[in-house]
C-alpha cells in the first residue's frame, strides 16, 4: 500500500521535481544544469513546492516553471 504525501515525506520526491525543473529551465534559458539547480533552489517557488499545504508537489515540471516566473 502507497503511502499518501504529507509533511513527512515530502522530501523524497523534492530532489525529482527539481531535476526535472532544471531539465527544463536550463535548456529554456541556455544556462548549465547545475546553475539551474541553483537557481530553483534559492527561489521562492521552492520555499512553497517545500511546504506540503501549498499542493504545488502535485504540479508538472512546465507548470512548476509557470509558476516560478509568476512568482519570483
Amino acid at each position: 500500500m502507497t503511502k499518501p504525501i504529507d509533511s513527512d515525506n515530502l522530501y523524497l520526491i523534492l530532489p525529482f521535481k527539481v531535476t526535472q525543473m532544471a531539465l527544463l529551465y536550463a535548456k529554456k534559458f541556455n544556462v548549465k544544469i547545475l546553475d539551474a539547480i541553483k537557481i530553483i533552489y534559492k527561489s521562492n517557488t521552492y520555499r512553497d513546492l517545500e511546504r506540503e499545504e501549498t499542493k504545488l508537489w502535485h504540479l508538472g515540471p512546465v507548470a512548476l516553471l509557470e509558476y516560478m516566473a509568476e512568482h519570483n
